[in-house]
């Protein structure tokens, strides 16, 4: 099962506001053993929201979608998400309740846009201010407000997905190796893929005072990433560099 990211908003890509999404998403399923494989910055144009979310309702990964759900002519995403699955928005009778204990009587139809939902969606309880997200299937679609968005993610993961959490063991070893360009060690790099199946490799160049560096890591399936490490430290050598380690870094279940 794949975690993904939507981030929704032309402000965040005009640079008005520092998208904080990302990195906390990320740290939000790291803290329950999980991974996010994929994310998307899309501004507020209807047409691309639209055909994001029809290309990602027809994966069966889990999307976390951050902003757009208001009722300003700027918030687009939950009639892009509705015209993505070929449904109407409808009010929904538990968002509406909400927002009725948070208003009041001063609950107006302005404020009960923000009730609309695609047929057939659920509620997500929104602690900070009774105005909820919604989600459809294994999409889920929150506030742009970070103080909002967040624990409604972290309520939708610990309700939905407990049984996925810290279920996957996996390690990480890191060497840095001098003086080599990755083109010298490409070759060495595509054997390990090869030949452990389970593992990943991430490969990362840096110039610094003394020369040239590569961070290389191996990250995956326990009992495969030490072989994996030691057949590259022995290829790294065959060719003439050298490398230092960095203390292993260990995600267990």
């Amino acid at each position: 099962m794949a975690f993904g990211a939507l981030i929704i908003g032309d402000e965040i890509l005009s640079g008005k506001r520092q998208d904080k999404h990302l990195a906390r998403v990320i740290e939000i399923l790291g803290a329950r053993g999980l991974e996010l494989d994929w994310a998307q910055y899309i501004g507020d144009v209807p047409e691309r929201i639209t055909a994001a979310l029809r290309l990602s309702f027809a994966s069966s990964d889990v999307v976390f979608s951050f902003g757009g759900i208001g009722a300003t002519p700027d918030d687009h995403t939950r009639q892009c998400a509705a015209a993505a699955l070929w449904r109407k928005v409808e009010p929904h009778p538990e968002a509406v309740r909400l927002l009725e204990e948070r208003f009041g009587k001063d609950l107006n139809a302005k404020r009960l846009i923000m009730a609309e939902f695609p047929a057939g969606a659920a509620a997500i309880p929104n602690p900070y201010n009774k105005i909820a997200g919604f989600s459809v299937g294994s999409h889920y679609f929150l506030p742009g407000f970070p103080e909002m968005a967040w624990p409604m993610m972290e309520w939708v993961l610990d309700t939905n997905y407990a049984h996925l959490f810290h279920k996957v063991a996996s390690i990480e070893e890191t060497i840095v190796v001098h003086e080599a360009g990755e083109s010298d060690l490409l070759d060495a790099m595509n054997a390990v893929l090869r030949d452990f199946a389970q593992v990943k490799l991430s490969s990362l160049p840096q110039f610094v005072a003394d020369g040239r560096i590569i961070e290389l890591s191996i990250r995956g399936e326990p009992s495969q990433v030490p072989g994996a490490m030691q057949y590259f430290k022995g290829e790294v050598v065959r060719l003439g560099y050298r490398f230092d380690d960095k203390p292993p870094r260990a995600n267990a279940a």
